[in-house]
């Protein structure tokens, strides 16, 4: 029969139908709003913390919908309305004190049938479901001032390798100054650093023993370059290692990035996500000198007096042996000899180079790891905003070097599994080449996010509404079809951002409504090539197959030349016009698929199989 489909490809048809529905479903259940708890790097959630949660939370009267845990151990507790969650956030952040994170957040609201079978909703950008927008400046003088800091040490370590004396290796503004020996020295000592480091230019001091070594102005484009770019990729991890939905980190000038954060409601966590991206640095315990000295004031030459989590003092040499933004990979796990919480390190190349180095001629001795945090507070004073600017360090391990190693390691001495885990964490996702201040933040509501939601659906609806009308009106049963077809392709859409986990934004939603247009120009090409059959006398089945054989090549043609700009469009444009060339695409390839196979197997349905005398089209 010339209109009827086999079997399969029928099956095949309402089988891509049914998975559509069904991925479709999870965006018509909505967000909870939610309170989310997490650890802090020296406390964890277990049952205890969470009873304590849960009387807190029935002692004042607040009923939540439910309590989960997700994979990361983070408590998610989910309410009815915005007023329970902002109360409940309020007194667990006054019960369970400054250890824990307290955040206001929206959960979805699939039930776990769709859940278990991997059905999730598509994520929301910025512009529809609220959240956070920050503008970073990133402190490229303090780039600078760290790779000079990492010059001086290596510059000290290549003239002890040459076995040059020296009399001091110190930086001053700009520039590094080498006290040498004498005139002769000074000459070797030159050509080792030419030899050693490109990127520097070494000239003659103030007198014969003496060098000013500054970095080159290539050099400091590079410096500036790659502190921006390693600290675009840190954000980006850390924000994905702490489960913020499709974030937006992008750069905008020479020292300057946007972070927008969708779903995160309160400007608190998000600067403790940002907060959290901070510096690690591993040195060598100064053992040979007494640590009440130092705290006395008499700090020996070559060693820092530091302080560890509980407040014990600890001498460490001055020497950095690796920096954070040398480490690789990190995962957390059990020391295989004592079955204690332990880190496994990764370094790079030069980091296990540098750590193998250091390892093979101080076994025996302690190395401690540094956390060092760069805090920016804004204060009021004579009415105008005052930045100002802390750093904070403290020694988070300390463990005694038992053997040789450089490229992989493991971290002991950690108090619990969760300690380990978020240590881990902090060194997986990797450390700031510069600190960053926050110049700027904006909260977009999730009221605006709701009100651009419904505009966005309003011109959805309207525009499928007017398109159902005319189709009906103007082909009759053929056009009811088209309408069908049309309603199909919205759910694959739908269900196709949902599988692929794409954020959806105003300019996304444009392109839908785009497509809702363009979707019935297959079907207008089919309906009026069959009406033109029709004239020329052909029967109506006959009609009907010419009519869709004939304007299949026409509408491949069409829409590729559409697909073409689209993916231009994905590939050379930036946020918002790459939203809008995803739900464009897919719409076009969607499109093509219903029009095309959807609707004839509801045409072969109604008019297949049978004689036909006339076609309501």
């Amino acid at each position: 029969m010339q209109n009827r489909f086999p079997l399969w490809k029928n099956l095949l048809i309402l089988f891509v139908f049914f998975v559509g529905v069904i991925y479709a479903l999870p965006n018509l259940y909505g967000d909870d709003p939610s309170v989310q708890v997490s650890p802090g790097r020296s406390t964890r959630l277990d049952q205890p913390q969470l009873t304590r949660i849960e009387n807190a939370l029935k002692n004042a009267g607040l009923v939540p919908k439910a309590i989960d845990r997700d994979e990361k151990n983070n408590i998610l507790i989910r309410f009815d309305g915005t007023e329970a969650q902002m109360q409940a956030a309020d007194l667990l952040r006054e019960e369970l004190g400054s250890g824990y994170t307290v955040a206001l957040n929206l959960a979805p609201a699939t039930p776990s049938w769709l859940n278990a079978l991997g059905a999730s909703p598509m994520y929301l950008g910025l512009d529809l479901r609220g959240g956070v927008h920050f503008l970073l400046e990133v402190d490229m003088a303090a780039a600078i001032k760290q790779a000079q800091e990492r010059y001086i040490s290596d510059i000290r370590s290549a003239l002890r390798t040459a076995k040059i004396r020296y009399r001091g290796v110190v930086g001053e503004q700009g520039a590094i100054r080498v006290k040498l020996r004498d005139e002769k020295a000074r000459a070797a000592a030159g050509q080792v650093i030419e030899d050693e480091f490109r990127g520097l230019v070494v000239t003659e001091g103030t007198d014969s023993s003496e060098l000013l070594v500054q970095i080159s102005q290539a050099e400091q484009r590079e410096i500036r370059k790659f502190a921006l770019a390693q600290n675009m990729t840190t954000l980006r991890n850390r924000v994905n290692e702490l489960g913020v939905a499709e974030p937006v980190i992008q750069q905008q000038g020479d020292n300057r990035i946007v972070v927008q954060l969708p779903g995160v409601q309160d400007t608190a966590r998000a600067k403790e996500i940002l907060g959290a991206t901070a510096t690690l640095e591993f040195r060598l315990v100064d053992v040979e000198h007494d640590v009440q000295q130092a705290v006395q004031g008499h700090v020996p030459a070559g060693s820092r007096l530091y302080r560890e989590r509980d407040g014990t003092p600890v001498l460490l040499k001055r020497r950095i042996i690796v920096t954070g933004d040398q480490i690789v990979d990190a995962s957390s796990g059990l020391d295989q000899n004592s079955g204690s919480a332990s880190v496994f390190v990764t370094l790079n190349g030069i980091g296990a180079k540098k750590m193998g180095k250091t390892t093979r001629k101080n076994i025996g001795k302690p190395m401690a790891v540094v956390f060092i945090e760069h805090k920016t507070e804004t204060r009021i004073v004579n009415g105008k905003k005052v930045r100002k600017k802390q750093k904070a360090e403290e020694v988070i391990n300390i463990a005694t070097i038992r053997d040789t190693f450089s490229k992989r390691f493991q971290i002991t001495g950690l108090d619990n599994t969760q300690e380990a885990r978020n240590l881990a964490l902090l060194l997986r996702a990797g450390a700031l080449a510069a600190p960053v201040d926050i110049v700027e933040e904006r909260t977009v509501g999730p009221s605006l996010g709701q009100d651009n939601i419904n505009k966005g659906m309003i011109s959805v609806v309207v525009g499928l509404l007017l398109v159902l009308v005319f189709m009906g009106f103007y082909y009759k049963v053929f056009g009811l079809v088209a309408d069908m077809a049309l309603v199909f392709n919205l759910v694959i859409i739908v269900a196709i951002l949902s599988m692929l986990q794409a954020t959806l934004t105003l300019p996304g939603i444009a392109g839908i409504v785009l497509t809702v247009g363009m979707a019935v120009d297959a079907n207008v090409l089919i309906f009026e090539r069959i009406r033109e059959e029709l004239r020329n006398g052909n029967s109506p089945q006959a009609s009907i197959y010419t009519g869709y054989e004939k304007a299949f090549g026409t509408i491949f043609d069409a829409n590729i030349t559409t697909l073409l700009v689209a993916l231009v469009l994905f590939g050379f444009g930036t946020g918002p016009i790459k939203g809008f060339a995803v739900t464009l695409s897919i719409g076009i390839l969607t499109s093509m698929f219903t029009a095309i196979l959807g609707s004839r197997m509801v045409i072969n349905w109604i008019y297949g199989g049978r004689r036909v005398e006339k076609l309501a089209i």
